[in-house]
């Protein structure tokens, strides 16, 4: 009973995948429910409404027709294995060529799908419930960082929060984290669907900055509806001027969240007379986020004042003072993606070059993700 259940569910999701994507097709060639209900042979626009809102299954004579109508492809209308006209990206970019990031939405749209119809295979529910924050464009920048030192005692965050923040995070707010590889320029995004949200980081990043991107895109996930973020960020400053509100928001609730001021003030008030550069670097490692960001946010706090910044060398705080190859680099993706694809793979819900091809990997490297993460290759090669 169970399974037929789950299948059932499925078809419905399916059922209503499809019907999203005849509305997106035909609007993209500027037809009126009537004008392709005519062309498909409908009596009324009622039987196509009814399949544009996943009411009615598609038969195959009607997905050729539609095929053959609006000008695309069949795995446009029945690849779950991709987003189509679905999932609402915000991306941290600086640098990036606009085609180089539609490329990458697009790569990156595949891995989500994959995770949500592995899901929807495996009878994983989605969370019904979602966390917010009580926010808005005309809060103040001190409600930001209020409500971020407020989340570190919540979540029992502790000193360091970006120690546990992924974690209780992924936890919590049942959001898919994926460390990726991403081309120059792009830091991070996050990813709004109804089922669930994602958070995207460039894993080339240096350590401090993967943190202070992630605690970055926690705010857009908890205050998307409130303050829909931009398709792209391409701010690459703490602050300036030209940086929109809401990025300088979400700024200043990721300094908090991750600095909280008690935790930092001891640190501040023990400095006494070391060279504050020394004390930058060796904080900001301690907190895990980088020299600038620290910086940024002692000036926030009024502790630093505007006449002592102006003694502060920015090339002594590149890379917290280490070199670049001091930097660790988080495994690909994540635990829980890989834990989700293994099981799929395992169980032969999915075949290996299909899985490949959707990671947009090759086999040998599909074969070293698992390893990575100190799991049985569920494959032969």
């Amino acid at each position: 009973m169970l399974s037929l259940e789950m299948n059932k569910t499925s078809q419905e999701q399916f059922q209503r995948i499809v019907g999203q994507r005849v509305k997106l097709a035909r609007e993209d060639v500027q037809l009126s429910q009537d004008e392709l209900a005519s062309q498909l042979g409908f009596n009324d626009r009622q039987t196509l409404s009814s399949i544009e809102a996943g009411k009615r299954k598609l038969s195959a004579e009607e997905l050729v027709k539609l095929i053959q109508i609006l000008g695309k492809k069949l795995e446009y209308f029945t690849d779950t294995f991709s987003l189509v006209g679905e999932g609402a990206f915000s991306w941290r970019a600086v640098g990036a060529a606009p085609a180089s990031l539609d490329d990458f939405e697009s790569k990156a749209g595949k891995w989500i799908a994959t995770f949500r119809r592995l899901g929807e295979i495996k009878g994983e529910p989605y969370s019904p419930l979602s966390q917010k924050l009580a926010l808005t464009e005309r809060s103040t920048f001190e409600e930001a960082q209020a409500a971020g030192e407020a989340l570190v005692s919540d979540w029992q965050l502790g000193e360091v929060p970006a120690n546990r923040l992924r974690d209780v995070v992924e936890d919590r707010l049942k959001i898919l984290v994926l460390y990726v590889d991403a081309p120059g320029g792009i830091s991070g995004a996050a990813c709004q669907l109804p089922q669930f949200n994602t958070i995207l980081i460039n894993r080339g990043e240096p350590d401090g900055r993967r943190n202070y991107d992630f605690a970055h895109e926690v705010f857009h996930i908890l205050t998307w509806n409130a303050m829909p973020p931009r398709p792209y960020d391409r701010s690459d400053k703490i602050e300036g001027t030209k940086v929109k509100r809401v990025e300088q928001l979400a700024n200043n609730f990721a300094a908090a969240l991750l600095m909280p001021a008690k935790g930092l003030k001891l640190r501040w008030e023990r400095r006494g007379d070391q060279d504050l550069h020394d004390w930058l670097n060796a904080a900001a490692s301690e907190f895990q986020v980088t020299s600038d960001a620290l910086y940024w946010r002692l000036r926030q706090l009024s502790w630093l004042t505007p006449a002592a910044s102006l003694d502060i060398n920015k090339d002594r705080l590149t890379w917290n003072g280490r070199s670049p190859s001091d930097q660790s680099k988080p495994k690909l993706f994540s635990r829980r993606f890989v834990e989700r694809l293994h099981w799929a793979l395992d169980r032969g819900e999915i075949s290996v070059r299909r899985a490949a091809e959707l990671l947009d990997c090759t086999v040998e490297e599909l074969e070293e993700l698992f390893k990575s993460y100190e799991m049985p290759v569920p494959f032969d090669l």
